[in-house]
């Protein structure tokens, strides 16, 4: 097998919210036994494994006897391989390219190979990887000033480390990808709260008529795309130390400013200045990488848009997925309380930091 197995092409047309089979499907299910057979085989790897969470992938912790965990992950049957490939190739464009960053890195196999399939139990095969394990947990607190433009510096040196990489999967279409936001329209009448599907409404407007005319001619690059707190890790010991970013499954080549946006909209506050937050980061961002002010000046309009992606997507998988709403409706708190809090405010409350 050959060390990057050949990405197949991406489907055509591209996936739509609408039409995508992956947003709605649970994570492949995997018996224990023969994984680990096959993590002996390939990587001549023993130990005992943990179910991890994981919306798409299967995921496991390697737990070994004196030496580090690793983290052991099973793409779902129905991802194209091309996908799982990018996701390998930029992290092992960032060994090379930016070796200090905290973010996993691949373990090859016997032979060299990145990937090994293996059987679902139903039979279909997963793509098999096996990655370091980070050390730290989820940044689930609130993030103060000092985490958020950490986490801002970090960010930025992420894309600056991705510059002149690319796949051909870069170009996929993405639910979770701010410049879609407008196609989520057709679940308006899934959100019940007539309030709320009125501000989701209004963040739709206000993107389409400010932002997406300039969100569609800025240059683009590959991106993270969700640094969302449970894809940021923190030393429980010191949590204002980021121990590292995971998660690369939602990467897409889009414009830094959307990075910067989907990032923010998790750090805005319910209390006191709501965008001290993003206001850090931005700075700790811009002391890495710059980013223009005309760009600057849309981020409530795109967090709002974030957000407003995060109420609609909710309501229609809570309609297609009752049996799961009370796990899928578990962020729709804090989404609808943004944009009630960015609804009450002006642009020009963002602005750079002091």
């Amino acid at each position: 097998m050959p060390a990057n197995p050949l990405p197949n092409p991406l489907p055509s047309p591209l996936p739509s919210p609408l039409n995508d089979p992956l947003i709605l499907a649970a994570p492949p299910d995997i018996a224990v036994p023969p994984l680990r057979d096959a993590l002996f085989a390939h990587w001549s790897l023993a130990g005992t494994l943990h179910l991890l969470g994981g919306e798409r992938d299967r995921n496991f912790r390697l737990d070994q006897d004196g030496a580090e965990p690793l983290l052991v992950k099973l793409a779902h049957p129905d991802e194209p391989p091309a996908i799982t490939h990018f996701q390998t190739a930029a992290l092992l464009h960032l060994e090379g390219a930016a070796p200090s960053l905290p973010v996993p890195r691949i373990l090859r196999a016997g032979g060299g190979a990145t990937a090994i399939p293996h059987p679902a139990r139903d039979g279909r095969p997963c793509l098999l990887r096996v990655l370091t394990y980070l050390p730290g947990v989820p940044m689930t607190a609130a993030a103060g000033p000092a985490r958020a433009r950490a986490l801002g510096s970090l960010a930025a040196r992420l894309n600056r480390a991705l510059e002149g990489f690319s796949h051909p999967a870069e170009t996929r279409r993405l639910v979770w990808d701010l410049r879609e936001a407008s196609r989520l329209r057709a679940f308006l009448p899934d959100v019940g709260d007539p309030a709320l599907r009125a501000l989701a409404e209004a963040a739709l407007d206000r993107f389409e008529g400010q932002a997406a005319p300039v969100l569609a001619a800025l240059p683009g690059g590959v991106i993270h795309n969700d640094l969302n707190p449970h894809n940021v890790l923190v030393d429980p010991g010191d949590p204002a130390r980021l121990t590292g970013l995971i998660d690369f499954g939602d990467m897409l080549r889009a414009p830094r400013l959307q990075e910067v946006a989907t990032a923010c909209a998790y750090l805005l506050s319910p209390e006191g200045d709501p965008f001290a937050g993003p206001r850090a980061f931005l700075a700790g961002y811009r002391a890495v990488l710059p980013l223009a002010e005309e760009e600057a000046a849309l981020l409530p309009a795109l967090i709002a848009t974030r957000m407003a992606m995060t109420v609609l997507i909710v309501a229609w998988r809570s309609r297609l997925q009752p049996e799961n709403a009370a796990y899928i409706r578990r962020n729709l708190p804090r989404a609808g309380a943004g944009l009630e809090t960015l609804a009450r405010l002006s642009a020009e409350r963002m602005g750079a930091e002091e």
